[in-house]
C-alpha cells in the first residue's frame, strides 16, 4: 500500500502542519504496510531549506514567520495549487483520491480510517458503512449468497429492518 500526498508549496503553513502530523503517524501507517511519499512544485534546495526551518524547534519557527511573510504576498494560499491525497494498493491501482484546498489542512484521522477500510475491504468480502471506525461491524457485500456468508461469518449475520421489508442491510461483526 502506498500514499502520495502532494502539497502546493514549502514554506505554506498547512502543509506545514500537515507534514509534521505524517511524520508523526509514520509507525500507523507502518503498522499498516503503507509507505508515504510527499511531492511539491518546489526545488531541492526549497525543500531542504524548508526542512531546516521546520526541525529548528522555537528558532526555527521563527525563522519559518519570518520566510512565511517574506513569501506570503507573492504566493497568496488562495492561488496556490490544491493538495491531494492519492492512496493505491498492491495492485498499484489507485483506491483513493482526495482533493483539499491549500487553506484546508487534510484530516489524517480520517486517511487511517479510510486506509482500515480499503485494506478490509479488499481482503474480505465486506462494505464498510457510514460513519463506520475500525471494530464497528461491517456490511456483507450484496453479491455473498446468505449460505455463504453464514459459513464466512461465523459471529453470525444480521439484517436491519427497512421499512419496505427488503433485507439487503447485511451486517457482521468486523471479521
Amino acid at each position: 500500500w502506498g500514499i502520495l500526498f502532494s502539497h502546493p508549496r514549502d514554506f505554506t503553513p498547512v502543509c506545514t502542519t500537515e507534514l509534521g502530523r505524517a511524520a508523526k503517524l509514520a509507525p500507523e501507517f507502518s503498522k499498516r504496510n503503507v509507505k508515504m511519499i510527499a511531492l511539491s512544485i518546489d526545488s531541492v534546495q526549497d525543500h531542504l531549506s524548508w526542512s531546516k526551518v521546520r526541525g529548528g524547534g522555537a528558532a526555527g519557527l521563527s525563522r519559518y514567520s519570518r520566510a512565511v511573510e517574506q513569501i506570503s504576498s507573492a504566493q497568496p494560499l488562495t492561488l496556490s495549487p490544491c493538495a491531494q491525497v492519492f492512496v493505491f494498493g498492491p495492485d498499484k491501482k489507485l483506491k483513493l483520491s482526495i482533493l483539499y484546498p491549500a487553506t484546508t489542512g487534510r484530516n489524517f484521522d480520517e486517511i487511517l480510517r479510510v486506509v482500515d477500510s480499503l485494506q478490509l475491504t479488499a481482503y474480505k468480502k465486506v462494505a464498510t458503512p457510514v460513519d463506520w471506525k475500525p471494530g464497528d461491524s461491517v456490511m456483507v457485500v450484496p453479491t455473498l449468497p446468505d449460505e455463504e456468508a453464514k459459513k464466512l461469518f461465523p459471529k453470525g449475520v444480521f439484517t436491519k429492518a427497512l421499512p419496505s421489508g427488503k433485507k439487503y442491510l447485511r451486517y457482521t461483526p468486523q471479521p
